[in-house]
């Protein structure tokens, strides 16, 4: 018995030294295998183009840059801060029309806020949509409010994260004025982008807009005008009157917009009632003014088929 265990001990040496020349063959064939098939996916990899964050943010920028021969354009309805209902019912209007080849803004515009209530509601209004103005004005009509508009655009749209310039037209319309923005900006992209002066002309019956001025239903100039108005004493000193009067009286003492569109009768008051600036609905309409009712948008809004782009959906079913 005392014999036989030096025998056992050496078998047993013998064997574990056979298993660990087994487990070190098998390491080397893994190792050579791996290094293999390393080589053979970096070869086929290096013939992938490889994406990084860098082009995918410089994709990303070329799809949200705009375009050089896009038109910017602000609209500016000059309404009261209490007219809450009116400003979603214009949004809706208006964020449902996307005019091919331009960026289109709209800002409700108006004075300081004097109650508590407009404190809260305009504020989350701000919060969500982003699209108010309040300028540092007393409201009004007819004594200032336009002058503070254009003036103090110049002032809030300057900054170098923004092209120059920012619009190549900014607008006063009213908030009763219905604005097809495709037409629009198709009658828009022939004319000049500087010293313009657009819109339809007062009294009904004239038709040169170099005699009268523009109607307040919605009037729009060039960004090199809003620019003058803002440093022209002969706007600042002359405020109080007829908004849409005043305002072609600083161009014409100014000596500027020698580019003038009369958008007539593109442009026009609703039709009834009846009055010289009115006429029909007629499907090359731009503008229609004086949409006062939920009745005459609903019978405007119809006409023009405003809603044919809505799409099927199992959510809904409107005949």
């Amino acid at each position: 018995m005392e014999a036989s265990r030096p025998l056992r001990g050496q078998r047993f040496m013998i064997v574990s030294l056979f298993l660990i020349f087994i487990l070190c063959v098998l390491a080397s064939i893994n190792e050579f295998r791996y290094e293999t098939l390393s080589k053979f996916g970096r070869c086929a990899l290096s013939n992938i183009p490889q994406i990084n964050d860098d082009s995918s943010s410089a994709n990303l920028s070329a799809a949200n840059s705009t375009s050089d021969d896009e038109i910017r354009i602000l609209i500016g309805v000059l309404t009261l801060p209490d007219m809450y209902h009116k400003r979603h019912f214009l949004r809706m209007i208006y964020g449902s029309q996307s005019p091919a080849g331009a960026r289109v803004d709209l800002k409700f515009v108006f004075c300081n806020l004097t109650k508590e209530d407009q404190h809260v509601l305009v504020a989350l209004e701000i919060m969500r949509y982003d699209d108010i103005i309040i300028m540092n004005c007393t409201e009004n009509m007819n004594n200032g409010k336009t002058y503070s508009y254009f003036s103090s655009l110049p002032g809030m749209l300057k900054g170098a994260d923004r092209p120059y310039p920012p619009y190549h037209y900014v607008m006063k319309a009213d908030d009763d004025t219905f604005f097809r923005l495709d037409k629009l900006v198709a009658s828009l992209r022939p004319l000049p982008r500087e010293d313009l002066y657009y819109g339809f002309v007062i009294p009904c019956h004239s038709m040169d807009p170099f005699v009268h001025y523009m109607s307040g239903m919605g009037y729009m100039v060039s960004w090199d005008l809003v620019e003058w108005i803002s440093e022209s004493d002969i706007a600042k000193n002359h405020t109080e009157g007829a908004e849409d009067l005043v305002f072609g009286s600083w161009l014409r003492d100014g000596r500027r917009a020698k580019n003038r569109y009369n958008a007539k009768w593109a442009m026009y008051n609703y039709p009834e009632p009846k009055d010289p600036c009115q006429h029909e609905f007629w499907p090359d309409t731009i503008a229609v003014h004086t949409v006062k009712t939920p009745e005459k948008w609903l019978r405007a809004l119809k006409y023009f088929n405003f809603t044919s782009n809505l799409k099927p959906s199992k959510l809904y079913h409107i005949p």
